[in-house]
C-alpha cells in the first residue's frame, strides 16, 4: 500500500470530519477530542502500515508538533478573552497560577518519589509536565469568540481559558529545574541561585515584556498606522494571527525568554489596542481554524500511540497517581486556591474540576528528555498519557452537561444580585454570561469606535 497516498487520503478525511464534527457533536455529551483520540486508535489498529507514532522513539518531531499546537492555541485565547486585565478582574486566575499549580507540582512530585519510586529530577519533571492546563483540548470550558462587552463572561468559562493560557508558559521554570537537578545533581547549591533569577526571574519578565511589547507593536500597525494602505484591520487579513503568533515567540525565545508567555502577552497586547474592533474575531477564527487542524493531526497521533505500546510501562502505581492528580489533586488544590475569589461555590469547584490537561504535557516531556536524561522516561510518557487520555474522555463527556447545567443557573439567577462586585470590584448588574460559540461558527461583526478603546 502506498504509505503516502495513505497519509494524504487520513488527513483529508481528518481534516473534513474537524469541520463536521463540532456541529454534529454541538451540545451532546461528546467532544471531538474524543471523536479523533478514538479514531486514530481505530486507524492505526488497521494494517494499513503506518509507522508506530511512538513520542519516546520520536521526542524531537513530538516536541515541534506540540509546540506549534500550543502557541497557535495561546494566540486564540488571548484574542478571545474580552475582559480587560486587572487585579481583581483576574483574581481567579492569579489564585489558580499562585497557589494551584505550585501545590499542583509540590503533590505530584511528591507522589511521583515516594509512591512511583522515580529518581527526583524526574518526579520533577513529571510534576511540571503535567502542571498547565490545556488551551488545545479544552474550547468547551472556555469563553467564545471575542465580543465588544468586556464584563459578560462567567467566571468559570474566563478562569479556565485565563489559567490555560498563562499557566503553559509558567511551568517551564520547574521544567527547567528538572533538567538542571538531572544534570548537576539535586544539591541546591549548584543550580538554585541561578534557577531563581534566570529561569524564574529573568525569562519571565522577559517573556511578558517582550510579548507585551511586540502587540503592542502589531496593534499599532493593525488599527493606528498612518498609512491606510499599512493599516491591516481594514483589509481583514485573518493569516496574520500567525505572524504574530510566530513573530512574537521567535523573538523572545531568541533573546532568552519564554515564548509561551508572550505569545499570550502578544495576543492580550493587541486586544488592547482596540478592544472592540471587529478584526478580533477575524484572527480568532484564523487561529482557531489552525488549532483545530493541528489538535486533529496530534489525537490523530496519541490514538495511534495508545494502540501501539504507550501504556505498556504503567505500574498500579502510576495508574494511581494519575487518577489522583485528576480527581483529588487538581480539585482540592483548586477549589483551595478559590477561596475568597469571584463567583459562587458551585463555580468555584467546576473550575476546580476542570483542570484539562493535554499538548503542552507532551511538549514538556519531549522539551525535558531531549536536553538531559531521565531514567524511568518510558514510564514518565506511559503514565503523562494515560492522564490526558482519561482527561479528555472524562471531561471530555462531562464538559457539555455539566456548563448547560451551570448556564441555566446563572439564567435563573441573572447574575450577581444587585450590590454584589463584579470582577473589577464595583458593584454593577451583570449580563448573562456569555457561552462559547460552537466551533467554527461565526457571529455577526461588531463595528470597533473611530477612537481606540480604553483599556
Amino acid at each position: 500500500m502506498d504509505l503516502s497516498a495513505t497519509s494524504y487520503a487520513l488527513i483529508g478525511l481528518a481534516a473534513l470530519l474537524a469541520g463536521i464534527l463540532p456541529r454534529v457533536l454541538e451540545r451532546r455529551p461528546l467532544s471531538m477530542p474524543i471523536a479523533f483520540l478514538g479514531l486514530g486508535m481505530l486507524v492505526f489498529l488497521l494494517p494499513l502500515g503506518l509507522p508506530e507514532p511512538d513520542p519516546v522513539t520520536h521526542a524531537g518531531i513530538t516536541t515541534q508538533l506540540t509546540e506549534i499546537g500550543v502557541i497557535v492555541a495561546l494566540m486564540g485565547a488571548g484574542l478571545k478573552i474580552d475582559r480587560p486585565l486587572g487585579r481583581l478582574r483576574w483574581s481567579s486566575t492569579w489564585r489558580l497560577l499562585a497557589v494551584a499549580m505550585p501545590l499542583c507540582i509540590a503533590a505530584v512530585a511528591l507522589l511521583g518519589w515516594w509512591w512511583l519510586g522515580l529518581a527526583p529530577a524526574a518526579a520533577l519533571l513529571l510534576a511540571a509536565a503535567l502542571a498547565p492546563t490545556d488551551p488545545v483540548l479544552a474550547s468547551d470550558v472556555q469563553v467564545g469568540e471575542p465580543t465588544d462587552v468586556e464584563d459578560n463572561e462567567d467566571e468559570v468559562r474566563f478562569a479556565l481559558t485565563a489559567e490555560a493560557g498563562l499557566n503553559d508558559g509558567l511551568a517551564f521554570p520547574f521544567v527547567y529545574a528538572a533538567i538542571t537537578i538531572a544534570t548537576v545533581g539535586l544539591a541546591p547549591g549548584g543550580w538554585l541561585a541561578r534557577w531563581l533569577t534566570v529561569d524564574v526571574g529573568y525569562r519571565i519578565v522577559l517573556g511578558v515584556a517582550g510579548g507585551l511589547l511586540v502587540g503592542w507593536l502589531l496593534g499599532k500597525l493593525f488599527f493606528r498606522s498612518r498609512s491606510e494602505r499599512l493599516r491591516l484591520a481594514r483589509h481583514s487579513e485573518g493569516f496574520l494571527a500567525l505572524a504574530a503568533t510566530f513573530l512574537s515567540y521567535g523573538l523572545v525565545e531568541l533573546v532568552g525568554g519564554y515564548g509561551f508567555v508572550a505569545v499570550f502577552a502578544t495576543a492580550r497586547a493587541i486586544r488592547a489596542a482596540e478592544r472592540s474592533h471587529e478584526y478580533h474575531q477575524v484572527l480568532h477564527h484564523f487561529a482557531e481554524q489552525v488549532e483545530r487542524l493541528l489538535t486533529v493531526l496530534l489525537l490523530l497521533l496519541l490514538g495511534g500511540a495508545v494502540v501501539t505500546g504507550l501504556f505498556a510501562p504503567l505500574t498500579w502505581p502510576a495508574v494511581a497517581l494519575a487518577l489522583a492528580l485528576l480527581f483529588v489533586v487538581r480539585p482540592l488544590t483548586g477549589r483551595l486556591s478559590l477561596l475568597g475569589a469571584p463567583g459562587r461555590p458551585a463555580e468555584h469547584w467546576v473550575i476546580a474540576l476542570f483542570g484539562i490537561r493535554g499538548v503542552g504535557t507532551f511538549y514538556y516531556l519531549g522539551y525535558a528528555t531531549t536536553h538531559a536524561y531521565f531514567p524511568g522516561a518510558d514510564l514518565l510518557w506511559a503514565t503523562a498519557g494515560l492522564v490526558v487520555v482519561v482527561s479528555v474522555v472524562v471531561h471530555g463527556v462531562a464538559a457539555t452537561p455539566v456548563m448547560q447545567l451551570l448556564d441555566r443557573r446563572l439564567d435563573r439567577t441573572s447574575g450577581p444580585a444587585s450590590g454584589d462586585p463584579a470582577p473589577g470590584g464595583r458593584p454593577v448588574d451583570v449580563p448573562t454570561p456569555r457561552a462559547p460559540a460552537a466551533a467554527g461558527a461565526s457571529a455577526p461583526a461588531s463595528p470597533g469606535p473611530d477612537d481606540p478603546a480604553r483599556n
